[in-house]
């Protein structure tokens, strides 16, 4: 198996953030999950994905412990380097269903859809100030994303994401689609959400409730 492609996805000002991401381009050279599962846990990145094929899109998401249907950062990522690669995608097929994907310049945007973010907790606290405060992770048990209004008239947000599995593998994330389309659905509205250290996270609801997850990648390696 040729070495993954590491990548940032969700980069902030001045490609500062970004959530790790490994993609596996040759998703044939480890068809087994078991094997899927071992390398993303060895690799210990929030996510890796497995392209399974690169024609029709269908790619396979993990975890360092569990197989996942659906996330945001690993999908931009993947449609990311496809076009990278000169195989630029407008649809990706995760287990969850399909992905509709767009280039907007230099952002990359997918489309999901609200039950497939379920499972993660939102909780608006008083401030930017509070949302930084807290310790990664909170106490308690469950996905939980934690935000606060930075500029409510601008859809402007400051989030945090806190995994709280049980393989403990992520602490925190530093920018998560899935959890950011979570929030967008709840409120109803586009938002500007600048999460973890430096990352920022672009989301725009569509009439048929599906709902537009876009950010900026930069390569980390092999890129």
């Amino acid at each position: 198996m040729t070495e993954p492609h590491i990548l940032r996805v969700f980069t902030g000002d001045g490609d500062r953030g970004g959530n790790a991401l490994a993609v596996v381009a040759d998703g044939a050279a480890c068809p087994r999950r078991t094997e899927r599962q071992a390398l993303a846990a060895r690799l210990g990145f929030s996510e890796t994905v497995f392209v399974d094929d690169a024609a029709r899109g269908a790619v396979d998401i993990y975890t360092p412990g569990v197989r996942l249907p659906f996330a945001g950062h690993p999908l931009v990522g993947v449609a990311w380097l496809l076009r990278h690669l000169g195989r630029p995608v407008t649809t990706l097929r995760p287990p969850a269903g399909q992905v509709a994907v767009t280039y907007d310049g230099d952002v990359i945007w997918v489309r999901g859809r609200p039950e497939w973010a379920t499972g993660r907790r939102t909780e608006e606290y008083a401030s930017p100030d509070a949302v930084d405060a807290l310790p990664a992770p909170p106490p308690g048990e469950g996905w939980l994303y934690a935000w606060a209004w930075r500029d409510e008239a601008a859809g402007v947000v400051r989030a945090r994401g806190f995994p709280r599995r049980a393989d403990r593998a992520i602490a925190e994330d530093e920018a998560t689609g899935a959890a950011a389309l979570a929030l967008t659905h709840e409120l109803g509205r586009a938002l500007d959400i600048r999460q973890g250290a430096a990352s920022r996270i672009l989301t725009r609801p569509r009439p048929d409730g599906t709902i537009d997850i876009g950010g900026r990648v930069v390569p980390s390696r092999n890129g």
